[in-house]
């Protein structure tokens, strides 16, 4: 049991620490170059299936870019929609592809790529999902991040109903995490950033080369790792800031989460392969930390088995009251440095802390209530794609 405990604890410091050493990337300054100075053309694309309460305000917040109208063009692709989602977007001027039978996102956004494949004019694709709201110099700070030569970008995701509970609050610390500490540290080293679902771009040209055809239900999760395999860095653009709505129910939530959890899983099941061929084959650091990121399904499983063993290993061996206080006193402090470390991210965000003192207080409690999910979706064969419900209206003048 002893060398057991050894070797479970070596793999969890290991791990992290491979993490915590990504992070010195936040002492570096990212110094772009304008490689060109050019207005390209976006084809801004939103999968939708009823979201008739949510749509209208993603729309105006399009309309107000301060950018030129003529160089991009909204595309909303109504996925088996049974309410008032395509009359409301008829009252704009966003263009419309039906679709019927389409089970997912990932195949809606597959129809409308193809749907455009022929339209030459278009230089780059533009993901948003239809709860979200952009800020008004988004396409300006993409068109940037095309001029310095990148293809593949991700925005900076706030949340648009963060004060609404605990729920909302914990799912916006997890996106301040994954922004700072994932995506800007590896930009920052001149890594790989992360694709989270939404408010992304992608140049038309690595669609056309690679193609987009997945084959689960985290499209993001999959194109990600697509990317790594081809050699396509993911860059991040703080500046591109749009905002995305949360559930504010667990039993949403536990649905949501199911569904990443098994689409992550699933993509390591496909990828895992052909990541660690180019890992070995072409010294692809890329693919080596995308295989690292996703892997945390399994840590959260391989640190509560290390939690188990340890506590059976002092039931064992009969500790002293001077070890179980140490180790009280240890938790305690962890819990502790964390709950510091919220409130530092949601002040530096410009959020109120008395209003997200729930999220701040017990974010532990978010992430522990991962690990059921983790653990049921490895012995899950099938997983569908089912819509969340989108209802807190924000316009963007208001965020």
């Amino acid at each position: 049991m002893k060398i057991l405990l050894i070797t479970l604890i070596s793999i969890i410091t290991i791990y992290f620490s491979y993490f915590i050493i990504m992070c010195i990337g936040l002492l570096k300054k990212k110094n772009n170059n304008n490689i060109k100075n050019k207005k390209h053309k976006f084809a801004i694309l939103i999968a939708a299936r009823n979201e008739e309460k949510v749509i209208l305000n993603l729309i105006k917040s399009l309309n107000k870019q301060k950018y030129p109208n003529a160089l991009y063009k909204t595309y909303v692709i109504l996925n088996n929609c049974t309410d008032n989602t395509k009359e409301e977007v008829l009252k704009t001027n966003a263009n419309i592809l039906e679709v019927n039978n389409i089970s997912s996102k990932g195949e809606a956004l597959k129809y409308a790529y193809n749907y455009l494949s022929n339209d030459n004019t278009i230089d780059a694709y533009i993901i948003f999902d239809a709860d979200n709201i952009v800020d008004n110099n988004f396409l300006n700070s993409m068109n940037e991040s095309l001029n310095n030569g990148y293809n593949v970008v991700q925005g900076f995701r706030k949340t648009k109903n963060i004060n609404d509970n605990w729920l909302s609050s914990s799912y916006a610390i997890m996106y301040y995490i994954q922004g700072l500490f994932i995506n800007k540290a590896r930009f920052n080293l001149g890594k790989s950033a992360f694709l989270n679902g939404t408010g992304f771009m992608v140049k038309k040209s690595v669609i056309d080369k690679h193609g987009f055809n997945p084959k689960t239900i985290t499209e993001d999760i999959e194109f990600t790792m697509m990317c790594a395999i081809n050699n396509e860095k993911i860059a991040y653009n703080e500046n591109a800031l749009f905002y995305d709505e949360q559930v504010i129910n667990l039993k949403d939530s536990i649905k949501q989460r199911k569904r990443w959890s098994f689409g992550t899983i699933k993509c390591l099941r496909y990828y895992f392969k052909p990541l660690v061929i180019n890992i070995f084959k072409n010294k692809s650091l890329i693919c080596l930390d995308v295989i690292m990121f996703y892997l945390t399904v399994f840590m959260q499983i391989v640190i509560f088995i290390t939690f188990i063993v340890s506590l059976l290993f002092m039931i064992i061996n009969t500790p002293n009251i001077t070890s179980i206080y140490y180790s009280l006193l240890i938790s305690l402090s962890i819990l502790l440095l964390g709950i510091i470390f919220r409130t530092y991210l949601i002040k530096h965000y410009g959020n109120s802390i008395i209003e997200n003192i729930g999220g701040i207080l017990i974010f532990d409690l978010f992430l522990l209530s991962w690990l059921p999910i983790n653990i049921a979706c490895l012995f899950k064969k099938n997983c569908s794609w089912d819509q969340i419900k989108h209802s807190r209206v924000v316009e963007i003048d208001n965020t």
